[in-house]
């Protein structure tokens, strides 16, 4: 019996039938893949959800992988994105809005924080975000509303954007900027409430210009004011709790 065991024919035969156990493990396998999975602990640099015929719908990233821009499936490089958080996308493979934040002490020891959660309209940018940011002392948080334009912003005009902005600081870039809004509006913020540079805290509304027309607002002093402006921003009308000043 041992001389058989140890014979070719017995090994190659063994062989054989492990092989054959083993391609019909992986075969039930790849037909009935698991469904759930349970984890005390994962660490990943980048998470892709995606629908089951493959459209992107969640990316969860660092600041190495995090992704470029999603218009109907397709990913476009963004150089201008460095930063960790989600991006949302859409039913239809299009950027959504997202969450974005970040911070840290620059070379002199100043801290720098941001912090941006954003919905943004259909092929459009983003119409409600509520975000924090701080440059040293310098720190603004709130909640703002925004109109954009009525046109998609597509691939092609994003490239446009992006080829201006890395244009060197001058006359040229900026008649580049001019020409690019005069053909596509850019947003228009509408309402922010919050807390601003100035360390007053209010509400600020515009017209359809993103020109400020009314503030409800508590200055750092603890003084609260209404204020009414015109088109140039100017104050018109204030108000506070001891006077009413008219012009």
């Amino acid at each position: 019996m041992i001389a058989f065991l140890s014979s070719r024919k017995f090994l190659a035969a063994y062989s054989a039938v492990l092989t054959a156990v083993f391609a019909l493990t992986v075969l039930i396998a790849a037909r009935n893949p698991a469904q759930n999975a349970e984890f005390d602990q994962i660490t990943v640099h980048r998470i892709n959800v995606v629908e089951p015929d493959g459209t992107p719908r969640l990316i969860v990233s660092d600041k190495a992988e995090f992704p470029g821009s999603f218009y109907h499936g397709k990913e476009i490089p963004r150089t201008d994105r460095e930063t960790t958080g989600m991006l949302f996308i859409n039913d239809e493979g299009t950027e959504n809005g997202g969450l974005i934040f970040g911070g840290a002490k620059d070379k002199d020891g100043v801290p720098h924080g941001y912090g941006h959660l954003s919905f943004d309209r259909y092929d459009q940018d983003q119409v409600i975000n509520i975000e924090q940011n701080e440059d040293g002392d310098q720190r603004q948080s709130g909640i703002a509303i925004n109109d954009v334009g009525d046109y998609s912003i597509t691939p092609a005009l994003m490239a446009e954007a992006q080829r201006i902005k890395a244009m060197p600081h001058g006359q040229a870039r900026a008649d580049g900027w001019k020409e690019l809004n005069t053909k596509f509006p850019a947003a228009a913020s509408r309402a922010y409430l919050g807390r601003t540079r100035d360390k007053s805290v209010g509400l600020s509304l515009s017209d359809a210009q993103g020109r400020n027309r009314l503030k409800i607002l508590v200055k750092p002093d603890g003084t609260p004011v209404i204020q009414f402006l015109d088109q140039s921003g100017k104050v018109v009308n204030e108000y506070t709790a001891e006077s009413h000043i008219g012009r």
